[in-house]
């Protein structure tokens, strides 16, 4: 590659190997086109850490995100993190490679080790991922009506995975019974590592991303917890102000109902309350139906390129409502390039005419994983 500037997704690396950041709002002063061998910056795209710098040690080095604009209400701008972006495919590579180097550097496990944890696909996933890097035995409970792509996903990687019929209840009681018989298990819905890893990685790049902008209002579904409780923390630290809402199942409503009920949501909504969910962050809680998250998907992926599963479809949702409530119509907002602008300048702050943009109403949420992950469901057809 040589020396001089390199494009990276999320920032440029200058020629002493240093990163610089843009933000929604812009940011610094890059050459206008990058040819040849260079890595080439979606400009539209902002990701903590760059794709384009030093070899990594590992696969696991590569976990990151980008905050990506979605469609908007005027006056009002919504963003979302692509999780899929992570190696593993969603967000749970970020818990899953905390729980287990939290574990490792307790002395409670090493590798070799028998591992066993209980999740709906995505922790699954990436503590698969994970224990294929670090050289771990793995056994996965699932419950049984979860996607046919989250069991070869874990095929993939080299789990043993044990099906259960019935709820995440029943695939937490089995993977007790193999626990008592020697296997060590994590423990997503208690294992403080899980939001701590969201508090450090998601949260610190949703605030490195957003530049000088505030966040006025998080979202995000709730299944263990620890997305929104680590996120949440983060965004409250920086953004005292911050409105943060957590997303639930309509027909599987805990938090809004105290009652557990019975959906098809894969990823949300458990049917009981975690360990790991910090209640006292949460704002206001929302509900969302299956069948208009999935209408979500569909419009995210056909509209805008954007290919979710359910959760993320719920979420959007309820972003898209927030932002309503909140926006500002007569605001004009910093305006965020693409990889079809002739430029390929950073988001500038001045509008057409000249006259300066306004720090307009922000919504940030999470896109938990793609819907590549939904395609044997039917969600797409």
């Amino acid at each position: 590659m040589g020396t001089g500037w390199r494009a990276v997704v999320a920032g440029r690396v200058g020629p002493g190997g240093e990163h610089r950041t843009p933000s929604l709002a812009g940011g610094f002063d890059p050459p206008s086109r990058y040819t040849g061998t260079v890595c080439l910056c979606p400009a539209w795209v902002y990701v903590w850490k760059p794709y384009c710098g030093p070899m990594k040690g590992s696969i696991l080095d590569t976990i990151g995100s980008p905050l990506v604009q979605v469609d908007s209400p005027a006056g009002v701008t919504v963003a979302a993190k692509i999780e899929s972006f992570n190696p593993g495919g969603s967000a749970k590579d970020r818990p899953a490679r905390e729980m287990i180097r939290a574990a490792e550097r307790d002395g409670l496990i090493e590798p070799g080790d028998w591992l066993v944890e209980p999740t709906s696909g995505n922790t699954g996933i990436g503590l698969a991922l994970v224990a294929a890097a670090r050289d771990y035995d793995l056994t996965i409970v699932m419950p049984a009506d979860k996607s046919t792509e989250r069991q070869q996903l874990l095929a993939a990687y080299g789990a043993d995975l044990e099906l259960v019929e019935g709820e995440m209840a029943d695939a937490r009681a089995r993977a007790a019974e193999l626990e008592a018989q020697g296997a060590i298990q994590l423990g997503q819905f208690e294992n403080p590592a899980n939001p701590e890893a969201h508090y450090q990685t998601t949260g610190k790049e949703l605030v490195e991303q957003v530049g000088d902008r505030e966040v006025d209002a998080f979202v995000a579904g709730v299944g263990t917890g620890g997305t929104i409780s680590g996120i949440g923390r983060r965004l409250r630290e920086e953004f005292p102000d911050v409105e943060i809402v957590a997303v639930e199942p309509q027909r599987n409503a805990v938090l809004s109902t105290g009652e557990s009920g019975s959906d098809e949501f894969q990823g949300m909504g458990p049917g009981f309350v975690s360990d790991n969910l910090d209640l006292d962050l949460l704002d206001r809680v929302e509900t969302v139906s299956l069948e208009d998250a999935e209408d979500e998907c569909r419009r995210l992926a056909r509209e805008e390129g954007v290919l979710v599963g359910q959760s993320s479809g719920a979420t959007s949702l309820v972003s898209q409502r927030v932002a309503r409530e909140i926006a500002e119509p007569d605001l004009e907002c910093p305006e965020v390039p693409t990889a079809f602008d002739e430029s390929q300048q950073p988001a500038s702050p001045e509008t057409d005419g000249g006259r300066a943009a306004d720090d307009c109403p922000l919504v940030v949420t999470v896109f938990w994983d793609s819907g590549e992950r939904y395609l044997s469901t039917g969600l797409f057809d």
